[in-house]
């Protein structure tokens, strides 16, 4: 996570993006910021259902409580999400996860109505399993 910017920069950087296209390529370079993931960690358990591209989400906690993230999709504007989804739980144990609602940072960064509904379908597959698997880590 260190290659990608805090929640309050993302806005920004959003917020300058001119027109949708501008905000897709973001999406698409965040995504290309992400870390690869190990192969041992694209097993099923790390697989996410409900997305209509292959979306891999590993999760466990590091010393002081907060949650670290790895993930991987098969598509670039899927990894561009779920590097934006990373971003918004950067830093948060796994009970305020469970307790945030991203969905209107995705209003707010002007990108919810831009999904196609499959897109907007693993959105909300990709965010239901983080918070599932924060649950998990209590």
């Amino acid at each position: 996570m260190a290659n990608l910017p805090d929640k309050d920069k993302l806005v920004r950087n959003f917020s300058r993006c001119l027109n949708w296209e501008d905000k897709y390529l973001y999406v698409i370079e965040l995504g290309a910021r992400l870390p690869a993931l190990a192969e041992d960690e694209r097993q099923a358990s790390n697989l996410i259902s409900g997305c209509q591209s292959q979306v891999w989400i590993v999760m466990h906690t590091d010393e002081q409580g907060c949650v670290e993230f790895h993930g991987d999709s098969d598509a670039a504007i899927v990894k561009g999400l779920l590097a934006v989804v990373f971003i918004l739980y950067h830093q948060m144990t796994p009970q305020q996860i469970t307790e945030l609602d991203v969905r209107p940072f995705f209003a707010e960064l002007a990108l919810s109505q831009h999904l196609t509904p499959s897109r907007s379908q693993g959105l909300e597959a990709m965010i239901r399993a983080i918070r599932s698997k924060a649950t998990q880590l209590l």
